[in-house]
């Protein structure tokens, strides 16, 4: 995309801007980000980092041994998942003050996803063994 486009929390606590790396948006099925979330964690991958004006607004989760979940501490908004090194952001689509402007295309964890609902759009589903093998070679996929 090559804009930095705006966004924020619920109550207004945190403000960001990001980078999207594309205009594509994904969701991930993984029975922590369904937890998190309330439902499908709906993303956006952004390019380099995201800038937050206040950093003492936001609190972060280590869910696991290299990621971590990263939310308003007034509200609970969940913002986005990132690796702990700070090489990859997955900003929340609905965090965005716009998410009307991104295409959904894929689906991960999609060996995770409840029986009880369906997205009715064509998308690239991959299994969590797939992500992990592409993503985190080294990363054991129970570990999430």
């Amino acid at each position: 995309m090559g804009d930095r486009l705006n966004g924020g929390c619920l109550c207004g606590a945190v403000r960001f801007s990001a980078e999207p790396k594309d205009g594509n948006m994904g969701v991930c099925h993984c029975s922590m980000c369904r937890r998190w979330s309330g439902g499908v964690y709906m993303a956006v991958q952004c390019a380099g980092d995201v800038a937050i004006e206040d950093e003492t607004a936001v609190g972060v989760y280590r869910s696991s041994g290299y990621g971590e979940r990263v939310f308003c501490k007034t509200c609970g908004t969940s913002l986005m998942w990132r690796m702990q090194d700070g090489s990859h952001h997955s900003v929340s689509v609905q965090a965005f003050d716009d998410p009307s402007v991104f295409a959904f295309s894929s689906e991960i964890f999609i060996d995770e996803k409840p029986d009880n609902y369906t997205f009715a759009n064509s998308t690239q589903k991959m299994t969590g063994a797939e992500v992990f093998a592409l993503f985190a070679p080294n990363q054991d996929p129970q570990d999430g």
